[in-house]
């Protein structure tokens, strides 16, 4: 007999990619409870970082670069 779980995740596997997407980050709403002061301290980021890469003054690292100084450190 097929579970409540197994069912609903066989009709999830047949959402289009976005859907599965709104549909996991709605389950996971329901469990981490999103700190209100957190998420806007992380759009003023964003936002900040966005303005830094828009008038040039970020310092744009290539990800090759990023990669190779992880192994680098992993040494």
């Amino acid at each position: 007999m097929t579970s409540l779980v197994d069912e609903l995740s066989q009709k999830a596997h047949s959402l289009r990619p976005e859907e599965r997407v709104r549909l996991a980050e709605e389950l996971l709403a329901t469990i981490y409870k999103v700190d209100d002061d957190v998420e806007a301290a992380w759009d003023e980021e964003i936002k900040r970082r966005i303005g830094e890469i828009d008038n040039g003054t970020a310092r744009l690292i290539s990800a090759d670069e990023v990669f190779a100084q992880a192994r680098k450190l992993l040494k």
